[in-house]
This record gives C-alpha cells, structure tokens and sequence, in this order.
C-alpha cells in the first residue's frame, strides 16, 4: 500500500463532512432533534478551521529545511 502525507485539514475536512451526515441521519430517523442553526453553522465553521489549519501547515512546511530521501536499495 502506497503510503501518502498526512494532511490534517482533509482530516478535519472528513470529519466535518462525517459529523454533518451523523447529525442529518440521526434527525431523520427522529432519534436526535438536531437544532438547524448547529447544523447550518457546521459546515462554514469546518471549513474555516480546515482552511486555517492547511495554511498553518503550509507556513510551517515552508519554514522548515527539506529533508533527504533515503537512498534506494539495490536489487
């Protein structure tokens, strides 16, 4: 399995995303009354914090010294 960068702001982009289907199943089964104006505000308030977050981690990427790749082996 190839293995990928972790990236913290699709982290909370996903986790936003998750919450907000949770939330809508559970009022539409009727087994939670989610009050529409938390549900309304969840969905800017994720994407702002994962907007914010990606750009936090760009400064820092940025900031620091690249490092090398480990030399391949032979075969």
């Amino acid at each position: 399995m190839k293995r990928h960068r972790f990236e913290p702001a699709r982290l909370i982009s996903g986790l936003t995303a998750l919450t907000l289907g949770v939330g809508y199943g559970l009022d539409a089964l009727g087994l939670w009354h989610a009050p529409g104006l938390w549900l309304f505000l969840a969905l800017p308030a994720g994407l702002l914090l994962s907007g914010l977050t990606a750009a936090i981690r760009a400064t820092v990427r940025r900031d620091t010294p690249p490092t090398e790749p480990p030399p391949a082996p032979h075969a």
